[in-house]
């Protein structure tokens, strides 16, 4: 049998939607529906932003705040160290990291078959990445590739990096 493909979201806001979720991985299909079903629906979020620029780019900044305290919370909590580069890269690093990471323990621990001994292995190779760079280039990265792409870093450096980020 086949993993569904369409889902009706009910929406934080109430509203019900048909969402076709064939364009995700079977295996994120669920999630994504349950994520959807957490935040309000598209016209919602619009009406609630209004159309107006400025209050988009004021939500932005509220977010990424909203964001950015969450991240360094959290790498205040697992002792993750302070990431180096530019300073206009650290904030977008930490956040980068913070995303990856916590993606990768849900895919792997809570929802995979890994052991929490497991994990703690994977991150303390992670605690070893400090470029801020490094992060940011695996922001679009599955968290279950993390380990491989722990462990591509670990390798001698082949000349690929930008030393200047």
């Amino acid at each position: 049998m086949a993993v569904r493909t369409h889902w009706n979201i009910t929406h934080a806001c109430g509203h019900e939607i048909a969402r076709d979720l064939s364009g995700r991985p079977a295996d994120r299909r669920a999630g994504f529906a349950r994520w959807l079903a957490e935040r309000d629906c598209t016209d919602c979020w619009k009406a609630e932003r209004g159309a107006d620029t400025e209050s988009k780019e004021q939500w932005l900044a509220a977010r990424r705040a909203e964001e950015q305290r969450a991240a360094a919370e959290w790498a205040e909590r697992f002792d993750m160290p302070p990431l180096e580069g530019p300073e206009r890269a650290l904030d977008w690093g930490e956040r980068s990291r913070h995303r990856l990471m916590t993606s990768a323990h849900t895919a792997l621990v809570v929802e995979g078959t890994w052991h929490e001994a497991d994990w703690a292995e994977l991150e303390e190779k992670a605690r070893s990445i400090t470029r801020a760079g490094w992060w940011i280039d695996q922001r679009d990265s599955e968290g279950a590739d993390l380990l491989e792409l722990l462990e591509a870093a670990g390798e001698t450096d082949r000349g690929t990096e930008n030393p200047f980020r």
